[in-house]
């Protein structure tokens, strides 16, 4: 009988919708401070900082998300529950964001923002086998990824982080931030295989 197919616009268009709002919702949590001068801003460093870091993690998810999505023209009903729940994951990203800048990257707020990136990375991986497995054998993304190293990498630095939040969480910090950096050059195989 066979998935049925569906057209992958209404996908893309609603993925970059919650994106563009879960961006929108993080800058609105940046509030105007009290005062003219520029050392007012202080108070706001560790705001700015969780906020950057969480932009750029965004902003890497939607470009790989989209390097991912232009290898079908079609999807099924598995996928389109595959992509809900990534963005369920990253729509929490604002929330645990706010909760660590305000308490300036305390233990268990960074405990909370590495277990919803490990989530969230857990969530493209099950978004990228469920479009691998229904695209068949040897398809340009299965192709594309290979051994998938950066894939499996990332949910062992997060649960490290995670672990050792308790105790240092500027250590957990700087391994999110190193896992960004990995990332955030998208996965130029893809494109290599539509230039080949």
């Amino acid at each position: 009988m066979g998935y049925p197919k569906i057209g992958k616009n209404r996908m893309e268009a609603f993925s970059d919708g919650v994106l563009a709002i879960i961006i929108t919702i993080m800058v609105l949590d940046l509030k105007v401070p009290h005062g003219e001068s520029f050392e007012s801003l202080t108070s706001l460093i560790q705001v700015f900082l969780s906020y950057v870091l969480s932009f750029v993690y965004v902003g890497i998810y939607w470009n790989n998300h989209h390097h991912m999505l232009h290898t079908t023209k079609v999807i099924s009903g598995s996928i389109l529950w595959a992509n809900l729940h990534l963005l369920f994951w990253l729509s929490l990203i604002p929330f645990a964001t706010g909760w660590m800048g305000e308490n300036h990257f305390s233990a268990q707020p960074t405990q909370l923002y590495g277990i919803i990136l490990l989530l969230a990375s857990i969530a493209y991986w099950i978004l990228q086998t469920v479009i691998i497995k229904f695209q068949g054998e040897n398809n340009i993304l299965q192709v594309a990824i290979g051994s998938d190293w950066k894939g499996k990498l990332s949910p062992v630095l997060y649960l490290i982080a995670i672990t050792i939040a308790h105790w240092m969480p500027w250590l957990s910090l700087a391994i999110y931030a190193g896992v960004a950096l990995m990332w955030i050059v998208p996965d130029p195989r893809i494109e290599k295989m539509y230039h080949t």
